[in-house]
């Protein structure tokens, strides 16, 4: 089921009906602590024993559970899997286990939190048990996981949907970061939010700058010491406007209602992560936003930690496809929200309610380029990945293809012509628009969809997004790569009355300001000082869209400071 539809309430309520004992497994002390606060607010006999406890208060949550006191007791998989502990639930009228954030068995199992994988004893160990597992972030490879180590290939599983119709979704590359999230947050003053960050180093910068910026932003990280990490997160809970900057340590089934943004500072791990930090904000059902950048160097960072992940070459396999799954949503050219939703299995019209709906790119028809892709992916089999499709296309006599033959291909060298950067720029986008899948569940072989066999037949063209090939642009860039324009090159007094007319547009079209116009098209504007819509046509950012959207108005704009000046 979704972030905040209700999963909870689907093992909460049964636990209270019938009698004896439930145990809910839960990989984290916060989240177990928040269940259990909201549950005996509610005036429901709920515990738990968790390491981060007062040993004499474990001791009497114990004792209430073993004297009925207690319906519902909350445990880590630690504490759980003892041989000592599921001893002492043999003693007790133990009638259902629950495995909360159950994605975790697949995404951890044995070589970061082994207990997880231990889990797969429970059916055996208590077969008169009720046994069951909620997660909001399981493709169909996880759930597969979770029935065969959980549920020994016996599951029932029940999938309700993923969609947030409520949550805004965008994404846009990373080129200065500190102007981005300031011209994303300034607007949202005063509403509460999480900006997640890469690395603890990250988090504390970014509190650190916002609070310099009169923001009331917080740090969240396993760095901090337990007390700290504990009165940051009831701070964010109780009060409004509070930024909490964290890393991915805080927030598995964090339930505040009216977080109305979560901004990715760095690329997530997966979609599923993806998906489940995003599902923080919008509890309560009114609109809120999921903003994220992302950069080459976030790329880099995210294949290094898989590799480093244990010793485990299957899980770190599949991660790589999570991560290339992830970067086509990144690349999407449609309806994001159809992209991600697409991941699950789940099939949508656009949603109208992401940046890709509301302000589309510019599309050049790739159909040719697409046959050539395809064909060489026919022709090794559907089986490679894509640095070998992408070696073939190239014509790269490597060792590996002259083995196999595959330079004999009537597809190899067929995409000479572009370079690597490109074809892997274009395939992502393959993949984003469900014209090609990823096996993540054999070995990462690329394999053609219905879609795309339309496009191989003749039956459908496949239109692409521009791919960047690192040209400089027409101005001059500094290191952070965003165009070098000091107070003196534009006329400031006309650069802040852009930046007003661009907010009232914007608060008008509920949209977040840089979907009318980036700060850079502004400063365009400024240099250009266009008198007509065919030289608004030239600001950098004005394609055809916004310039039918907004072209009149802000020449209007222009003309006037003009007049007055």
């Amino acid at each position: 089921m979704p972030t905040g539809a209700g999963k909870s309430l689907c093992y909460q309520l049964p636990a209270i009906i019938r009698d004896g004992l439930t145990v809910v497994v839960s990989p984290l002390v916060a989240l177990m602590d928040d269940q259990v606060a909201g549950l005996q607010g509610n005036g429901i006999a709920a515990a738990c024993i968790h390491s981060n406890r007062p040993r004499a208060e474990n001791v009497a949550d114990w004792r209430r559970a073993q004297g009925g006191e207690a319906k519902i007791l909350y445990m880590s998989p630690e504490r759980l899997m003892t041989e000592r502990m599921l001893g002492a639930l043999d003693r007790l009228p133990l009638k259902m286990i629950v495995v909360d954030e159950a994605h975790c068995i697949s995404k951890w199992g044995a070589s970061f939190r082994p207990e997880y994988e231990a889990l797969s004893g429970l059916k055996d160990r208590f077969p008169e048990v009720t046994l069951s597992a909620f997660t909001a972030t399981a493709d169909a490879a996880t759930r597969s996981d979770i029935v065969a180590k959980l549920f020994h290939g016996d599951g029932g599983v029940v999938v309700q949907g993923f969609d947030r119709p409520n949550l805004w979704l965008g994404v846009a590359p990373k080129t200065d970061w500190r102007r981005q999230l300031l011209d994303f947050l300034e607007p949202r003053r005063g509403a509460s939010g999480i900006v997640y960050c890469l690395s603890r180093r990250l988090t504390e910068e970014v509190s650190d700058f916002l609070c310099r910026e009169d923001f009331r932003a917080l740090p969240y990280h396993a760095g901090l010491s337990p007390e700290v990490r504990k009165e940051n997160q009831e701070t964010f809970m109780a009060e409004d406007g509070v930024v909490m900057v964290a890393t991915i340590a805080f927030g598995m089934g964090v339930d505040k209602p009216d977080i109305r943004y979560v901004f990715h500072l760095n690329l997530p791990g997966s979609v599923e992560a993806y998906y489940q930090e995003i599902g923080r904000a919008g509890r309560d059902g009114e609109p809120a936003e999921a903003m994220m950048l992302f950069g080459l160097d976030d790329m880099r960072m995210r294949r290094q930690f898989i590799s480093q992940d244990g010793d485990d070459d299957d899980h770190k396999r599949r991660e790589h496809h999570r991560l290339d799954s992830l970067l086509a949503y990144c690349e999407a050219t449609g309806c994001r929200r159809r992209t991600l939703l697409d991941y699950f299995s789940e099939q949508i019209e656009p949603c109208g309610n992401c940046d890709t709906c509301q302000d589309p790119p510019v599309l050049i028809n790739g159909t040719e380029q697409a046959c050539a892709l395809m064909q060489a992916i026919v022709q090794t089999g559907e089986r490679f990945g894509g640095a070998h499709v992408v070696d073939v296309l190239r014509g790269s006599s490597s060792e590996r293809i002259q083995a196999r033959g595959h330079d004999n291909l009537a597809a190899f060298g067929a995409g000479a012509a572009q370079s690597k950067k490109f074809w892997q720029g274009f395939l992502r986008q393959c993949i984003a628009g469900g014209f090609l899948t990823i096996d993540i569940e054999g070995f990462g072989g690329l394999k053609l969809t219905r879609r795309g066999r339309a496009v191989l037949n003749g039956e459908e063209q496949f239109l692409y997004r521009e791919i960047s090939e690192g040209r400089r642009s027409r101005h001059k860039t500094d290191r952070s790569g965003d165009p070098e324009i000091s107070d003196g090159d534009i006329d400031i007094e006309l650069y802040s009355k852009l930046k007003s007319l661009r907010r009232e547009l914007a608060g008008a079209r509920n949209v977040p300001a840089y979907v009318v116009f980036a700060d850079a098209a502004l400063r365009d504007m400024c240099l250009l000082r266009p008198e007509t819509m065919d030289g608004f046509a030239q600001v950098n950012g004005v394609g055809p869209k916004k310039l039918n959207d907004y072209g009149e108005v802000f020449l209007e704009a222009i003309r006037a400071h003009t007049r007055a000046a």
